[in-house]
C-alpha cells in the first residue's frame, strides 16, 4: 500500500506506472460486522454510537468484475446513510448484501460477515475491468454512488428506475470509507482539479441528490424566482440546495436550527432564514402522536413575513416524519413538496385537505442518475457550487465522524483522510483555487 500511496503522492499520473503498481492482498477499511446487529437492540436510535460499532479491519482485496474499476482512495466523506448502516437502523444492511448476492457470480462477492461502508471517494484509479475502456489507471477521480446492472428495459430512460439499482456503500459492499473500493466503472467522474482530496470527496452523494431533487426534471425543476424553503440548508444535504437554489435565481428560505447556521447560510448569500429553534416550533405533542395545525400556521405566517407576502412553490424536504405535515402546509396552491430520505421518520403524516383541494403535488426524489451525477459534479468543477467541507478526521476516527453526523454537530460535510497522510493534498490547478478560495473555505472556517 505504501507504494501506491508513494506513487500518488509524487504527482505522477502516467498510465504505465499506475499498470506496474503490486496491489496488495488486503487494505484497510471502515466496517461494521454481521454478528453485532443486535447490539443497540432495545436502545433509542439516538443513544446508539457509530463509534461502537464501526470498525477499522484489515479485509482481502476481493476479484475485479469486468465493468469495474479499484480506485485507491484518498479521501471519502459521511453521509447519513453510514449513520444507518452502523445504528443498524431502519433494517441491518446485511440484508441488503444477502440479496444482492444472489443475483450472479460477482454480486455473490458482496455477501460477507462484513460491510465495508461509505458512498463517497476521491483517488486514483489502479484497474479496471476488461470491459472498461473509458478510464484508465492513473486517472483522479470521484464517484457517485449509484450502482445498477442495467439489464432490465425499465433502466435506459432513467436509471434510477433499473429494477437492480442500489446505493454503493449502503446497499452494497466494498464501499468508499477504506483505503481501496470497487465501484462500476460509469460511477465515475473527473475529480475537480482546483480541489484537495477531502474536498472533492464531500460533494458526491449530497451533491447529485440535491441536484435530482432541486434542479432536475425529474425532482423540482427549479426555476428563476422560484421561492423554495429548505430545510436543514446548512447540512450536507441542505447547503448544496441553498447554493443551486441561489445559482438558479431562485430565492432560498433556510431553515436552520442556530445562529451560527444561520451565519452560514448569509455567507452562501441567503438573505431569508428561519431558526427553528428560536421560533420553537413544535409540530408534535411531547408524545410524538398529534401533530398542531396552529404551528404550521405559525411557520406559514413566518415564510409570509420573510417573502413580502407570498407562499413557497417548492420544499426541499428530507426530514420526514417531524416536518412533512408542515411541509404540505406551507406550500402555494399548485406547488410541489419534493421529498428525498426521512432522517426523522419514515412515517409521514399530513392533512390530505390542504393537499389535494389546493392541488399541490408531493414528489419523490431518490439520489440521481448518471447524467444528473456528472452535471452536478460539472457545477462543482466549474466553481459555480462549492464543497461544505467542515471538518476531516482520519480514518481511525471514523466513528467519532459519523457521531457528529448523527448527532447533527456538524456543519455541511464531514470528510474522511483514507490514505491521503494530511489534509490539503491534491490540488493541481491553485490558480482555478485561487478565484474560489473564499467560497471553498466557508464551512471551514465557520
Amino acid at each position: 500500500m505504501q507504494q501506491i500511496k508513494d506513487a500518488i503522492l509524487s504527482g505522477d499520473r502516467s498510465q504505465e506506472t499506475y499498470e506496474a503498481l503490486e496491489i496488495p492482498e488486503t487494505y484497510r477499511a471502515a466496517t461494521v460486522h454481521k454478528d453485532e446487529v443486535e447490539m443497540f437492540a432495545g436502545m433509542a436510535s439516538r443513544d446508539k454510537d457509530p463509534r461502537k460499532s464501526l470498525h477499522i479491519d484489515d479485509v482481502p482485496v476481493p476479484e475485479l468484475a469486468p465493468d469495474e474499476a479499484l480506485v485507491a482512495v484518498m479521501a471519502s466523506a459521511i453521509n447519513y446513510n453510514t449513520v444507518w448502516t452502523s445504528i443498524f437502523e431502519p433494517v441491518s444492511t446485511f440484508g441488503f448484501l444477502e440479496r444482492y448476492g444472489r443475483l450472479n457470480k460477482y454480486a455473490k462477492r458482496h455477501d460477507l460477515p462484513y460491510h465495508i461502508v461509505g458512498s463517497d471517494l476521491a483517488g486514483v484509479v489502479l484497474r479496471t475491468g476488461g470491459h472498461v475502456s473509458k478510464w484508465k489507471p492513473g486517472q483522479e477521480v470521484v464517484a457517485h454512488c449509484l450502482s445498477v446492472e442495467l439489464e432490465d428495459a425499465d433502466g435506459h430512460n432513467d436509471t434510477m428506475m433499473d429494477p437492480q439499482q442500489r446505493i454503493w456503500g449502503f446497499e452494497t459492499n466494498f464501499g468508499g470509507l477504506a483505503e481501496l473500493a470497487i465501484v462500476k466503472a460509469n460511477q465515475l467522474m473527473p475529480k475537480p482539479d482546483h480541489l484537495t482530496w477531502e474536498e472533492a470527496a464531500s460533494p458526491g452523494l449530497v451533491n447529485s441528490t440535491a441536484y435530482r431533487q432541486l434542479i432536475s426534471k425529474n425532482g423540482a425543476a427549479l426555476k428563476l424566482g422560484d421561492r423554495v424553503l429548505i430545510w436543514g440548508a446548512s447540512g450536507g444535504l441542505g447547503s448544496y440546495a441553498t447554493q443551486m437554489a441561489l445559482a438558479a435565481g431562485a430565492e432560498p428560505i433556510c431553515v436552520v436550527s442556530s445562529p451560527d447556521k444561520a451565519e452560514i447560510c448569509r455567507a452562501m448569500g441567503a438573505k431569508l432564514i428561519i431558526d427553528r429553534r428560536e421560533e420553537g416550533y413544535q409540530f408534535w405533542n411531547e408524545e410524538g402522536t398529534k401533530q398542531n395545525p396552529k404551528e404550521w400556521q405559525r411557520l406559514g405566517k413566518k415564510i409570509r413575513e420573510l417573502t413580502g407576502g407570498h407562499d413557497v412553490d417548492v420544499v426541499f424536504e428530507h426530514p420526514g416524519r417531524e416536518t412533512f405535515g408542515a411541509s404540505v402546509y406551507v406550500t402555494r396552491k399548485g406547488g410541489k413538496i419534493v421529498t428525498c430520505a426521512s432522517t426523522s421518520g419514515y412515517m409521514h403524516e399530513y392533512d390530505n385537505r390542504y393537499l389535494w383541494m389546493n392541488l399541490k403535488s408531493i414528489v419523490s426524489s431518490h439520489f440521481a442518475n448518471y447524467r444528473e451525477s456528472w452535471e452536478a459534479n460539472e457545477l462543482i468543477n466549474r466553481g459555480l457550487v462549492h464543497p461544505t467541507l467542515s471538518k476531516t478526521y482520519p480514518l481511525e476516527e471514523v466513528g467519532q465522524a459519523a457521531l457528529d453526523v448523527h448527532k447533527n454537530l456538524h456543519q455541511g460535510k464531514v470528510g474522511v483522510l483514507t490514505l491521503a497522510p494530511e489534509a490539503g493534498l491534491g490540488v493541481t490547478n491553485p490558480e482555478k483555487r485561487a478565484a474560489f478560495e473564499t467560497e471553498i473555505n466557508r464551512f471551514r472556517n465557520a
